[in-house]
């Protein structure tokens, strides 16, 4: 008996080895989430067939400063607040009385004036921290005053019932594990070409091997394998040589490599539900900059708008009619400028919303103003719950009715910021 037990557990070892070291690089994102604890609950795969749009989630890490980007210039006090790095009203674009676009998003201005941009001001979480781990933690948990650990991304993709290997994928060098942690399949990787087999080739069929080892494995093991290797399987299509469409050319940066994934998947329908791609360098301290090219707002802001510019003209507008991209940050920066022409950690903040289906050129907000009274603790006060900005999304594009099961007690927003498919 003793003997058996040892011989299992070399066996499981050696299964384990082989998968990790059988897959490359590339592919060690979709095996760190498989091979830990609880690896068989991640595997489980829903039923059913998902009609509504792939919900792209754009995280800025750092802490995004929405008054820089979506700048209030109706606002007397936010000049008053930012003598130094205030947009000027007369650099703006798009907009409106009270609200202008930063010009370093000129790229989004042809989606502005189409109707398929819009913004979102004055959001925030119901608890607010100026921790970067803690608020990001609670932003991709969405689950305040609950006990609940998964992500909500998870239990978006338990709700709508989507099947197939990649209907869940963050892509990127930053993988946000917390946003897809939980029951549902989820995969990982840093760029589509670079998942792949290490070793496979025509003379070394390493995926048959694997699935010879691991067919009659017990389901811990065998779970991840086969999970792997059915999204190996499925990433075959969108590896082809890819050339983008209606001439949209992708910036040589992180945010556009993983964007420009993210349209392979959509378009080889490999039956991509959500996905996940994270863009950092927006916790600007100091030299934040005024609204003119080669300082650090404008820069981060002109890459972050060519590279959603550059997934929209991919997708064209038939692409785009069946996804919704929606940026969150885990804070937003306070209203007055420091010492160091930055801003420190603060709470109100922007979303941006590009799709189709949503209703664009205009921000939405409950707008509290920002006046020393309508402050919390110096900054920008939160209206607006930015899952209720989402829940809004989730049942007008994406089929939900009852949100409870994905932000449990959280009302959608009413501003009518989507169309229902």
């Amino acid at each position: 008996m003793t003997a058996t037990a040892c011989c299992d557990e070399s066996k499981t070892l050696t299964r384990r080895g082989v998968l990790a070291r059988g897959l490359a690089a590339g592919a060690a994102g979709a095996l760190a989430g498989l091979v830990g604890e609880g690896l068989s609950t991640r595997l489980a795969f829903a039923a059913g067939a998902y009609t509504g749009d792939t919900l792209v989630v754009l995280s800025l890490r750092g802490g995004f400063d929405g008054l820089s980007a979506i700048a209030p210039i109706g606002d007397a006090d936010y000049y008053r607040a930012r003598p130094s790095i205030a947009v000027p009203k007369s650099q703006v674009i798009g907009g409106n009385a009270m609200f202008g676009l930063h010009p370093a998003l000129a790229p989004l201005l042809p989606m502005w004036k189409n109707g398929s941009l819009a913004a979102v001001h004055a959001v925030g979480q119901p608890n607010p921290t100026r921790s970067h781990f803690a608020a990001m933690e609670e932003m991709e948990r969405a689950a305040a005053g609950t006990s609940l650990r998964s992500g909500w991304l998870d239990r978006m993709l338990g709700v709508t019932g989507a099947t197939g290997p990649l209907a869940g994928v963050s892509l990127g060098t930053a993988m946000p594990a917390r946003l897809f942690a939980g029951a549902a399949t989820d995969v990982s990787m840093a760029t589509v070409d670079g998942f792949t087999l290490a070793g496979e080739s025509a003379t070394r069929p390493m995926a048959a091997a694997l699935r010879a080892m691991y067919g009659s494995a017990p389901g811990p093991l065998s779970g991840p394998a086969l999970a792997a290797d059915a999204a190996l399987t499925a990433t075959v299509a969108p590896r082809a040589a890819y050339t983008p469409a209606n001439g949209a050319v992708y910036p040589k940066t992180p945010l556009g490599t993983a964007l420009r994934d993210v349209a392979r998947l959509i378009k080889s329908r490999s039956g991509l539900v959500a996905a996940a791609v994270d863009s950092g360098d927006w916790d600007m301290h100091e030299g934040l900059g005024t609204a003119v090219k080669g300082q650090r707002m404008y820069d981060n802001l002109a890459q972050t708008a060519a590279a959603l510019a550059a997934f929209a003209a991919d997708l064209g507008p038939s692409g785009m009619a069946h996804v919704t991209v929606v940026t969150v940050s885990e804070f937003g920066r306070r209203v007055a400028e420091n010492a160091s022409k930055g801003v420190d950690h603060g709470h109100g903040n922007a979303m941006l919303l590009m799709g189709g289906g949503v209703r664009g050129g205009t921000v939405y907000s409950a707008w509290p103003g920002l006046a020393p009274g309508a402050l919390v603790d110096g900054d920008l006060a939160a209206t607006t719950d930015y899952r209720a900005v989402i829940g809004e999304i989730l049942q007008k594009r994406c089929g939900f009715g009852s949100l409870a099961d994905v932000f449990p007690g959280v009302v959608p927003a009413s501003f009518g910021l989507a169309t229902a498919r």
